[in-house]
């Protein structure tokens, strides 16, 4: 016989393995979910197990249920974002009114704000503070083009937000672009803000550091002008007083000492015949004269004046200085113009005043090249509440000095020659105790211009300068 092959179909050991695991993970998947079917058949079908015998009422409860569940759950989620959105809503109201009261704070404050960028841009700036520098629309425009490269008030904003100094009850002078003098106290504070430092090449888990980083300035402003030029009349009032007292003494010996001098001098003028002891009194007298002149003018400037108050017709005072200085100075046109009104005052104190500006005026004018001219200027002025009177004296001559300008006033301070130095000096003093001031600039087109400002009624306690008329603000 023939022996037929025989094939085995035996596994191997290692197919037998794999087929007892994938069997055991079979049988665990199928148990489990038997497991979970009856698990939920039991919580569905509960409360309904005396009428299992319809299988179709735990499917449609399992439905109803799953739908009811979704649509309560879709309603808080409604409710809940109509509340977040009303929340939006009402945090956005807070926010809006919180920005509406800071704009309204800012803008109506009396203390003038810029608030500036590390850039240089000024990014907010209030109303009072446009006042204070005399320029308008100060947002987005850069600081240094405004207020001018070298003015105090950009070196100080420039050390803050270069340097973050802090710079506390700072007084700078500041020119308007109408070159009107203001004289501002400042205070400039640097802004700070937190960044954060890239960690070190090379650690990864390092910590990154932080620090302070300046991101603008913030500079408040107070218009000063006011208050230093009252506090400038307030010292200068005291230093006549002081003065007056001092030297009233002294000026009447030397007038008694002059006269006994002119006197000897007269009688050997008298005596003498021609030749040079007669020569030699006549020198002697003309100096006496002129000393006395000189002593006669400081007493009338440092004692007390006595202003006995009257209805002052400012016109024909005007009139009467125009026609003395015409014929004392021919060489010089005197005109005038405006309105002259009445006003309570001393009208020979006036008169003086007014006598003094016009001769000063026409002296500088024949000083000039041109032949020499002088404009009285009357007109009505009214400045916080207060109407004034204000008079103007111009020439044409070279003007005043700059550095000459802040001491024209004082006593004894004189650019000419045979000057005393008390001539304006006691208009000033003369401005002074009738409420008003007086000032000095230079005129555009050439030559001095001196402004005498008085009130057209006195009051109780009248200012020593109209609130609105300060220095710089004289039109």
């Amino acid at each position: 016989m023939v022996a037929l092959p025989h094939h085995s179909t035996a596994l191997s050991p290692a197919g037998i393995v794999y087929a007892g695991v994938a069997l055991l993970v079979l049988v665990g998947l199928l148990g489990v979910l038997m497991l979970l079917i009856r698990k939920f058949l039991r919580r569905e079908a509960g409360p309904a197990r005396e009428g299992w015998t319809n299988p179709s009422t735990g499917a449609e409860n399992t439905s109803a249920f799953a739908t009811a569940s979704m649509q309560g759950v879709i309603e808080k989620l409604r409710a809940q974002e109509k509340e977040l959105a009303r929340l939006h809503v009402l945090a956005q109201e807070r926010a809006q009114e919180s920005e509406r009261l800071t704009e309204e704070v800012t803008r109506n404050m009396p203390t003038g704000l810029l608030l500036v960028s590390a850039t240089g841009a000024i990014s907010s700036a209030n109303r009072a503070a446009e006042d204070a520098l005399g320029i308008r629309t100060l947002r987005y425009r850069s600081y240094k083009e405004i207020l001018g490269s070298d003015s105090d008030l950009t070196q100080m904003l420039a050390l803050c937000l270069h340097e973050g100094k802090t710079i506390q009850r700072g007084e700078v002078e500041h020119i308007t672009p109408g070159n009107e003098a203001r004289h501002l106290g400042v205070t400039i504070s640097p802004i700070y803000r937190t960044v954060r430092k890239p960690a070190p090449t090379g650690a990864r888990n390092a910590p990154s550091a932080k620090e302070m980083k300046i991101s603008g300035a913030l500079c408040l402003m107070s218009d000063l002008t006011e208050l230093t030029a009252l506090q400038k009349q307030i010292r200068w009032k005291e230093n006549l007083a002081a003065l007056g007292e001092m030297s009233a003494g002294i000026a009447h010996e030397f007038k008694n000492s002059l006269a006994t001098i002119s006197g000897y001098a007269q009688m050997i003028r008298t005596e003498a015949k021609p030749g040079d002891i007669r020569e030699s009194a006549e020198r002697i007298l003309d100096q006496t004269r002129a000393l006395t002149h000189v002593v006669t003018e400081f007493l009338r400037f440092a004692k007390p004046l006595e202003i006995c108050y009257e209805t002052v017709a400012i016109e024909s005072i005007v009139e009467r200085v125009t026609e003395e200085l015409r014929e004392a100075i021919p060489q010089c046109t005197i005109q005038r113009q405006g309105t002259f009104l009445e006003l309570p005052g001393d009208e020979a104190l006036i008169r003086q005043a007014l006598l003094n500006l016009v001769r000063n005026a026409a002296e500088a004018a024949r000083a000039g090249e041109t032949p020499a001219c002088v404009t009285i200027s009357g007109t009505l002025e009214e400045l916080a509440g207060r109407k004034w009177q204000r008079i103007s004296v111009g020439d044409n001559g070279p003007g005043i000095p700059e550095h000459d300008l802040p001491k024209i006033f004082l006593p004894f301070y004189t650019t000419k020659a045979e000057g005393t130095g008390l001539g304006l000096a006691v208009v000033q003093k003369i401005a002074l105790q009738h409420g008003g001031t007086i000032e000095a600039r230079n005129r555009t087109g050439g030559g001095a211009e001196l402004l005498l400002w008085l009130p057209l009624r006195q009051e109780p306690s009248p200012s020593l300068f109209p609130s609105e008329a300060t220095p710089s603000k004289l039109g």
